[in-house]
Order: C-alpha cells, then structure tokens, then sequence
C-alpha cells in the first residue's frame, strides 16, 4: 500500500469524482452529527478532502474556518477553483504536520487507504491536533481484527486497511480522547463512524 500510488489513481478519477459528488449527501448527516458534539466553531480540516468541497461548505456554514488536505493533486486543483478563499494542502497524511490545533477535524473515508503500520500513528497524530473539547469524525473498516484488503473503483484499484474497531477505539482513549458515537452506517457492510472527542 502506497499513498503516492493512491494519489495517482485518484488524479485519474478527479474528474469523474467532481461531477457526481458535487451534489452528493453522502456523510452530511453524519458531519451534522458531529458538529452538534463541538463546543467551540474555530478551525477545522477535512482530512482527504477530495474536489467537491462537501464538507467544507458545512463546515464553513457552520462557522468554522475551513482547511482541506489531499494527496490528490488533482483534486485540490479542482477543489481550489471551487473555493479560492479556503487553505488546501497537497500533503500526504502520513508526512503531514498540522500547523495549529482544530475544532473539528474529519478524515470520511480517506484514511483507510493508509498502509497498515500508519494507522496508528495517524490516528494519533489527529488525536493530538485537537484543542480541548475538539472533535475527530473519522471512517474505518467494520471488523474486529486488523487486515489489508484491495478493491476496483472506477476502473482504479484501491487498497484499503483497518485496525479493526476495538484497536481503534483504544487508541483513541490512550490518547485522550472519548468516543461519542459508533455506528455500523452501512449495515451489512464493514463501514464505521465514529466521533470522537478530546478530554
């Protein structure tokens, strides 16, 4: 599994991408969800943030200073047509330091497409972004052990890796964070989210 692999082929979607989730509200009611556990409205940053800039005209409507980050050149080129005013960064999550502490940070389905071992220190590294009260919506892999699987999407294949659930959770209380909501969003499939707050 290699982000800048991962990279590539989501240049080769962006287009694609652009014009059929535009409109989209896949995960909107879940970001409403998590917005009503943040107490404070100062940055936020959609993790793997794609062109559409969904979240960030939520985020924005609710009062957040909104930032972007993809490993996508591609799509933060589309997404700063969109919004020219927002800060985007054309990082990988991996090598990534953020600049400030957030609000609210959200990674909805991108940082499943981390290699194995960078899991943990990611999910870490968002957890230590956080202000006080702030909020991590994240999205993961449904099962209870840690595994690797691959998949086609639009002509491009992906791959994909968890913890598994209960990793992910203790993970987030080592680093003082508590869980406020789970859920199973897509039952059957093994599609989690989960909001977690900062102590």
């Amino acid at each position: 599994m290699n982000p800048n692999a991962t990279a590539a082929r989501y240049d080769q979607i962006a287009q694609w991408w652009q014009i059929k989730h535009q409109d989209s509200l896949y995960g909107i009611a879940q970001l409403e969800r998590a917005i009503k556990f943040t107490s404070k409205r100062h940055s936020a940053i959609d993790i793997g943030c794609g062109s559409s800039g969904r979240f960030i005209n939520i985020l924005s409507q609710h009062g957040f200073q909104a930032e972007g980050l993809d490993i996508s050149t591609e799509m933060i080129n589309l997404a700063k047509q969109l919004h020219p005013n927002i800060k985007f960064y054309t990082e990988d999550i991996c090598c990534w330091i953020p600049p400030k502490l957030y609000s609210l940070i959200t990674a909805w389905d991108s940082t499943f497409h981390l290699p194995l071992n960078m899991q943990e220190p990611v999910m870490k590294k968002l957890c230590d972004a956080l202000e006080p009260d702030g909020v991590l919506l994240f999205t993961c892999g449904g099962g209870h052990t840690k595994g690797e699987i691959s998949g086609s999407f639009q002509g491009q294949n992906f791959d994909y890796s968890t913890l598994g659930v209960d990793a992910f959770l203790q993970i987030l209380t080592e680093h003082h964070c508590t869980c406020r909501h789970l859920e199973y969003d897509q039952y059957p499939e093994n599609h989690v989210y989960i909001i977690a707050q900062k102590t």
